[in-house]
């Protein structure tokens, strides 16, 4: 199927239309579509927002070669390890400050 989702945002009194267009193995349920979709976009939205605010990864000054794309797999592989320690109820920028003062 080929699916498209139209968002409309409005902020203030400005609004902005944005189409996306999905190609899809799934049955042609629209339904089942914009539940597939929002979902994706959740976690999207959750793991980037994580990324964002845990390591600044929207601040990297990082692009030479491949270093952006390597850097991101290092960031993604410390935040699954961050998530994973489950010791103390804190924040992620607090367990990651804590990493950072463990010698050990």
């Amino acid at each position: 199927m080929i699916g498209m989702v139209e968002s409309e945002r409005h902020i203030g009194d400005k609004t902005t239309v944005e189409k996306r267009y999905y190609i899809s193995s799934m049955a042609n349920d629209a339904r089942m579509f914009g539940k597939a979709v929002r979902s994706h976009w959740g976690i999207e939205d959750e793991l980037h927002w994580v990324l964002d605010v845990t390591f600044r990864e929207d601040d990297s000054r990082i692009h030479k070669g491949n270093s952006a794309a390597n850097m991101a797999v290092i960031r993604q592989m410390a935040l699954s390890l961050l998530k994973r320690e489950k010791t103390a109820k804190i924040s992620m920028n607090i367990k990651k400050k804590r990493c950072g003062w463990d010698d050990s």
